[in-house]
């Protein structure tokens, strides 16, 4: 193997200087025109914004410094508008430069040289691993006691442990050596664009900084439950048509699941907040089927043919949009006042949302079941499907529901004080506490927001169904909830989550109910499945805990 390619860091430095040199003299050309151009305008605007911060000055004199301030930001953006022509000519001087040069005299150099490194470190631990182990074998064969044998075995395993992290060490150093010499040429075109790249740069870095951070371990602790279930859908794919006859991966049926996993996003989002605090909620699933009986019984086409302790309501001589609305709030004010009472539980007595939500579990099946004597309520006013959720040339718009509520969740968790105090409180709420952040009313808050989005959730399953509400719908559908946040990343131990892998879970069991079903699968053999994924995924997510403690 020749190592003549290997370069050492005076010649890595001899062979980037007519780049440096060159680069570098346009560079303090360029800053020389910014001077009194650009960079004084950068100042000057960050003084203007401090100057309204500024509380020293009366209005008088804030308003004359801020005069000055302006009139002076003017004429360094006329100087830098005059130089602009001349700062972007060296610009794209230099980027000629670089472009004709840097890979070709440089970077090809130092691949190159870490290519060789790299095999040279592999050639020097495997030669390092063959004279550790006859050098072991030579001791043990002079030693007759199984102490002496054993210690012996103990010390030959600690000196390949430290072969193998030296080899680790230096192929870490090489790899490290490669990806500065690649960032070099961005740390130039930095400073010479301040800070402005090309998409192409920008996904060539991102790649690159991917690459360099890869860890296959790290990947598929990630990852690995998502490829496991991209394989099993893959194969019922392939099953299906063979042994149904018909095709699972079209666009009908793919629309079909979207439709389906729609009413299931409001329930999993509100769920997730509650999760990001380390808890869960056992009611979800309940409370589906008391707003579909509430929405049942205000949207209900005539009279109402059951009764709610014992009374008859009949709705329907109100307009058809006010009992749509009617039967909203109604939904969203009962799942709000029992998710209320069990945050208020949760954050007062510092009890264990299990049992808080257990509870509410129990009371609202009892009353629904109690009140409506457990009987269905029939369907609701035909026309209210089409209003509410139309298809569109074949296109469900319930899916847009769902996609309003991910946005409006999304927003909540990371651009407002409510979202980063939650995940403050879900990571560490002692510490939030101690920040000044009220872990009392997070919790109710996060409680609340759960409350309004089963209660969505519930009354858009209900127009989607058309009605036909019991106290025993939505059963089970808890479990599914909190499956779909765990299997899309947010962890149980608090503080961890994103709303794009709620997104993701609630598709992939919505996807896999469906297809399991259309292949004829028992529906109590689907529980199976269900259970799988929700043991490996939660298996999973301890491991990435363990491994971060």
């Amino acid at each position: 193997m020749a190592t003549s390619t290997i370069l050492s860091t005076e010649r890595e430095v001899e062979l980037r200087k007519p780049i440096d040199d060159y680069v570098g003299k346009i560079q303090a050309q360029i800053d020389e025109l910014r001077h009194d151009g650009t960079e004084k305008a950068v100042n000057l605007q960050n003084d203007l914004d401090n100057l309204k911060r500024d509380r020293i000055y009366t209005a008088e004199e804030k308003a004359a410094r801020q005069a000055q301030l302006k009139k002076q930001l003017e004429e360094a953006k006329a100087v830098e508008a005059k130089n602009k022509p001349q700062v972007d000519k060296l610009i794209a001087d230099a980027e000629a430069y670089l472009k004709a040069h840097y890979k070709t005299d440089y970077f090809d150099h130092v691949v190159a040289s870490c290519q060789q490194e790299k095999a040279a470190a592999q050639q020097k631990y495997q030669e390092t691993v063959a004279k550790l182990e006859k050098e072991h074998q030579a001791t043990i064969a002079k030693l007759s006691d199984a102490k002496e044998i054993k210690d012996e075995k103990y010390v030959h395993k600690n000196r390949l442990f430290d072969a193998k992290m030296q080899r680790d060490q230096e192929l870490q150093n090489i790899k490290d050596r490669r990806h500065a010499a690649f960032d070099y040429k961005y740390h130039l075109i930095d400073l010479l664009r301040l800070s402005k790249y090309t998409f192409a740069e920008s996904m060539a870095q991102r790649w690159e900084n991917y690459t360099y951070t890869f860890n296959s371990r790290d990947f598929f602790l990630k990852n690995g439950l998502y490829i496991a279930i991209v394989i099993v859908f893959a194969a019922l794919c392939v099953i299906t048509p063979v042994v149904k006859g018909v095709q699972l991966l079209t666009v009908n049926n793919i629309l079909n699941i979207l439709q389906q996993a729609s009413p299931r996003m409001f329930l999993a989002l509100g769920v997730a907040g509650l999760i990001l605090l380390a808890g869960t909620d056992l009611s979800i699933g309940r409370m589906v089927g008391m707003g579909m009986t509430a929405a049942t019984i205000v949207m209900h086409q005539g009279p109402n043919t059951g009764s709610v302790f014992g009374a008859i309501f009949d709705f329907s001589g109100l307009p058809v949009p006010v009992r749509i609305l009617m039967a909203l709030v109604v939904c969203i004010v009962l799942c709000t006042i029992f998710t209320t009472i069990a945050g208020f539980f949760t954050a007062r007595f510092k009890m264990h949302p299990f049992i808080s939500t257990m509870a509410n579990m129990l009371v609202i099946f009892g009353l629904v079941t109690y009140s409506t004597k457990g009987v269905s309520f029939g369907a609701i006013d035909t026309t209210i499907p089409s209003m509410i959720i139309p298809r569109i040339g074949g296109f469900p718009t319930i899916i847009l529901w769902a996609a309003a509520a991910v946005v409006i969740v999304w927003f909540i968790w990371n651009k407002t004080t409510f979202g980063k105090n939650l995940f403050a409180v879900g990571g560490n709420p002692e510490a939030a506490a101690v920040s000044g952040i009220s872990v009392f009313w997070v919790t109710v808050g996060a409680f609340v927001l759960a409350g309004v989005l089963y209660g969505f959730g519930s009354w858009l399953e209900c127009i989607r169904m058309f009605g036909s509400g019991s106290a025993a719908y939505g059963q089970g559908w808890e479990m599914d909830a909190i499956a779909a946040c765990v299997v899309g990343g947010v962890s149980f131990t608090g503080g961890i989550g994103k709303i794009s892998g709620v997104v993701v879970g609630v598709f992939i069991f919505t996807a896999l109910t469906y297809s399991l079903t259309t292949l004829g699968i028992d529906a109590n053999l689907q529980f199976v499945f269900s259970g799988i994924i929700i043991l490996v995924a939660v298996m999973l997510d301890c491991l990435k805990y363990v491994q971060k403690k």
